[in-house]
């Protein structure tokens, strides 16, 4: 596997999990295309944008986040993987459950269970009331 412009550490993450998935790098397909947007004259005049092909899975990943091809390089493979891992893990996959937990978050709550909570916030209210200081003409 070629050398990536990131750390050590990075790296082998990225060859770790592309064993664990059985990723090869012969199953990889990639070509280079000129990137849109931002970046000035680099953009314009390097292909900087990467697409990445796993053979096995047809999945394809196109990457343009930087300005550097060999750093879109790597970010394509990592990209790769993570869709790889959670088309293969399906809805046990980390990111399936974080979108899971941001739908519960954002999703409006019933008529009932807002009237609920709001009969149980005034229950303490009034509870943290009568925790004031003794008044001597109160008997």
């Amino acid at each position: 596997m070629a050398a990536f412009p990131v750390s050590p550490f990075k790296q082998a993450q990225l060859v770790a999990l592309m064993h664990r998935l059985g990723v090869r790098e012969e199953d990889l397909e990639e070509h280079f295309v000129r990137s849109r947007g931002p970046g000035g004259q680099n953009v314009n005049k390097v292909a900087t944008c990467v697409v990445v092909r796993h053979r096995p899975s047809g999945l394809e990943v196109r990457c343009q986040r930087e300005r550097s091809q060999a750093l879109n390089r790597f970010l394509a493979r990592r990209i790769l993987l993570e869709r790889l891992e959670a088309q293969r893990l399906g809805a046990l996959s980390e990111q399936a459950r974080e979108i899971a937990k941001l739908r519960r978050q954002k999703r409006k709550r019933s008529k009932r269970t807002r009237e609920k909570l709001l009969r149980l916030k005034r229950l303490r209210a009034e509870k943290k009331s009568l925790r004031g200081p003794m008044r001597p003409d109160v008997q």
